[in-house]
């Protein structure tokens, strides 16, 4: 097919209506004008269109996998500046960051990832002892990042903060959301943790003997704790989407992964680097719980409450989320007083 300019239409088009009228008349000029102008507008979207489609300079994702600690490791990386590491918790991937990526990558270098046994990141071996921190340390080396904000929810905060005491000297600060912490079965905790455990029971139940569908539709739409504390259709898109594609492989098969510090809960006073720990109006009373333990606990933190959110607060409300993770970031120390309300 030849392509014509929209141009040469309109020239071709003109001369004709010269040659049948010399003098030409008020009325084909109007709307030779139009017609200019119209190209014109066309132009300048199709141009502008161009232009603006294209990722902009240092928000391109770089992606990949870093064969590291003896797994592989699937990594997203996009934005400049200090260093934020995101990790994810439990029944996902690294998709629970999809609201921050793009929004605070403008400003910082973010990094997302997922675990061992999650996403596109290799399965464990059964018969292999590891530990999610020195996958993590080992991840940061690969990716030459000397120090990182390391922010982890639920599930993946038992990871940040065992990172953060095991290699204290990587943190620039600790953010655990949505907060658990190994070492929280000890019996003043045990009233709210029991309160979760019929409802992870019944989703591996489900997952055993109708599939990983069931199981997923079950833990965050059915009559329970963690659907319940669910408070965004956008949220709960990606969290199923995440579930159907999961493979729980550790709800599926024995596992030797361990803590550094299998009760990290009695070390918090060691924790000296500058931290905030987030939950939210409707977050799972565990993780109120243990919030306020780990703000209590390490030297200087910050307690930040998420207004009208649930556990997965920073999909529920990304703004008020986003907002307070770079409001940490540019101020540490700076904060009076021990809790402010978003």
């Amino acid at each position: 097919m030849h392509f014509v300019s929209p141009w040469y239409k309109f020239k071709h088009r003109s001369d004709e209506g010269t040659t049948k009228n010399h003098g030409g008349s008020i009325e084909q000029v109007v709307k030779n004008i139009a017609m200019i102008k119209g190209i014109l507008v066309t132009a300048f979207i199709f141009f502008e269109g161009m232009l603006f489609s294209q990722p902009r300079a240092g928000h391109a994702v770089d992606s990949g996998y870093a064969e590291v600690n003896n797994t592989r490791l699937y990594y997203e990386v996009a934005g400049q500046g200090q260093a934020i590491v995101f990790v994810h918790g439990s029944f996902g991937d690294r998709r629970f960051w999809d609201f921050q990526m793009s929004d605070l990558s403008k400003k910082y270098k973010v990094l997302r990832y997922d675990l061992r046994g999650f996403g596109k990141s290799a399965l464990p071996k059964e018969e292999e002892v590891y530990r999610d921190c020195d996958d993590l340390l080992a991840l940061l080396n690969y990716l030459k990042i000397e120090r990182a904000h390391v922010c982890g929810l639920s599930y993946g905060s038992f990871i940040v903060i065992d990172f953060a005491l095991a290699y204290p000297e990587k943190c620039l600060s600790l953010i655990p959301i949505g907060p658990r912490v190994a070492g929280d079965d000890l019996n003043e905790f045990k009233a709210n943790s029991d309160s979760l455990r019929p409802t992870i029971a019944k989703t591996i139940d489900l997952l055993k003997t109708s599939g990983r569908k069931e199981a997923t539709d079950f833990l965050w739409t059915g009559d329970n704790c963690l659907s319940r504390s669910v408070q965004s259709s956008k949220a709960l898109d990606v969290l199923l989407k995440m579930g159907y594609e999961y493979s729980w492989w550790r709800h599926l098969h024995p596992s030797k992964r361990e803590y550094a510090f299998p009760q990290a809960i009695k070390h918090l006073d060691e924790l000296k680097m500058p931290t905030l720990v987030i939950t939210a109006d409707y977050d799972l009373p565990i993780c109120k719980q243990v919030a306020t333990t780990l703000a209590k606990g390490i030297q200087d933190a910050k307690l930040v409450s998420i207004k009208g959110a649930g556990h997965i607060m920073n999909m529920d409300k990304p703004e008020q989320f986003n907002k307070a993770i770079s409001k940490f970031i540019r101020k540490q120390g700076k904060f009076t007083g021990t809790e402010i309300g978003l």
